[in-house]
């Protein structure tokens, strides 16, 4: 995959998606949106967990591309939000687990990016916060929406009247972001953390997350539903099987994914 804007690795399972738009502190403009899209929809079919983090070592993504937006007329920006909610959408729909490495700003767009991600670990440089409001409009990637679920109704909305900067630490008081790291140990921590993950079942990981993700929307009765067919789902799969056996012979389980 040949990209202009983002950067593709692979390794034993694990892609990392790097923002990779340095000049720009990353910021997310038409065309970085459309490679990440493309990225995602060509992602290894052994992919068992993505990385995203931004290039350099000041940002992670720094919002949406102002230079890009300031011109658009309603109509566009109607189209610009619509491409930036389905990036995020598919992002937050993918099988397997995301994480984001917070590795500097992330402002706006990029905590929008983040909070698209199953796990968020900030290094100690970390800032971050949806300060549109200071630019006359709101948060356009489902800012208002997916914060509001992880940090709740009046703090979401503390944030996003005062357009308030958070340093990591505040960051992880509130339950924004599960870690802080320094610097230089932030990518070693989050392939740490898909380290463990692959050692799990990956369907029992995509049944999860798709527990987890439906049922927070849904009462307490409907959720519980959806959690007994997704652990039905699993039964008579070979993964299932593998990791029943091997439990019982006290190894370790090797998963396929099927």
């Amino acid at each position: 995959m040949a990209f202009e804007n983002i950067r593709i690795e692979s390794e034993g399972g694990v892609v990392t998606l790097t923002i990779d738009r340095p000049k720009a502190l990353n910021a997310l403009n038409t065309a970085t949106l459309r490679e990440v899209e493309r990225a995602l929809a060509e992602l290894p079919a052994d992919t068992r967990a993505l990385i995203v983090t931004g290039g350099g070592d000041k940002a992670f993504v720094a919002g949406a591309d102002i230079a890009e937006m300031v011109a658009m007329s309603g109509t566009q920006a109607r189209e610009f939000g619509a491409l930036g909610h389905r990036v995020f959408a598919t992002l937050e729909s993918l099988a397997c687990p995301t994480i984001a490495a917070m590795n500097g700003f992330a402002l706006g767009g990029g905590l929008e990016l983040a909070l698209a991600c199953d796990l968020v670990y900030a290094s100690e440089k970390a800032k971050m916060g949806l300060p549109e409001v200071g630019l006359g409009v709101i948060p356009g990637f489902g800012g208002t929406q997916r914060l509001t679920r992880v940090v709740g109704k009046m703090r979401a909305k503390e944030l996003v009247f005062t357009g308030e900067r958070l340093d990591a630490a505040k960051a992880k008081e509130i339950g924004l972001v599960l870690d802080v790291v320094p610097a230089d140990q932030l990518m070693a921590h989050c392939k740490a953390v898909a380290g463990k993950l692959l050692k799990n079942g990956p369907l029992a990981i995509a049944q999860a997350k798709r527990a987890i993700e439906y049922g927070a929307d849904a009462d307490l009765r409907a959720g519980n539903v959806l959690e007994q067919q997704t652990f039905a789902a699993l039964f008579g799969s070979e993964d299932q099987r593998e990791g029943m056996k091997a439990f019982l012979e006290k190894r370790a389980a090797t998963f396929t994914g099927r």
